[in-house]
C-alpha cells in the first residue's frame, strides 16, 4: 500500500524539535486505549475514524505532524487531509520507533 505524502519526517527528528523547544502540532490519530498506554506531550489525539467528523478542530494553514504506532494509519490520515489541503507531514517508524522522554500517559 502506497501513500501520497507530502513529506516525512522521523520520531528522533520530532524529539529533536521539542528538545529545542519547539512547539509543532502534532496529531495522534491510535485508538483511546492506545493514546492512554502513551503519547507524545502536547499531541492533539483524534483517533483515525473520527478524523473527517473533527477536521475542523486542526489548522488548515500550519503544519501538522501525524504519529500514529507504525506509521501505516498516519499515512492515511496524511492522505485524507492532504486532499482537503492540509499541510501534513507524517511521521515514519510511528510511536513504535519513539526513543525519546516526551511520552506521557493518561
Amino acid at each position: 500500500m502506497s501513500f501520497k505524502i507530502p513529506k516525512e519526517i522521523t520520531p528522533q527528528q520530532v524529539a529533536e524539535l521539542l528538545k529545542n523547544g519547539e512547539t509543532p502540532t502534532l496529531l495522534d490519530v491510535r485508538e483511546p486505549a492506545e493514546w492512554v498506554e502513551g503519547h507524545v506531550n502536547g499531541a492533539k489525539h483524534i483517533p483515525l475514524g473520527q478524523l473527517l467528523m473533527r477536521i475542523d478542530e486542526l489548522d488548515p494553514n500550519g503544519e501538522t505532524i501525524v504519529m500514529c504506532l507504525s506509521g501505516g494509519r498516519s499515512g492515511l490520515a496524511c492522505e485524507l487531509l492532504s486532499e482537503k489541503g492540509y499541510n501534513v507531514v507524517n511521521m515514519m517508524g510511528g510511536l513504535s520507533a519513539w526513543t525519546d522522554n516526551f511520552l506521557v500517559r493518561g
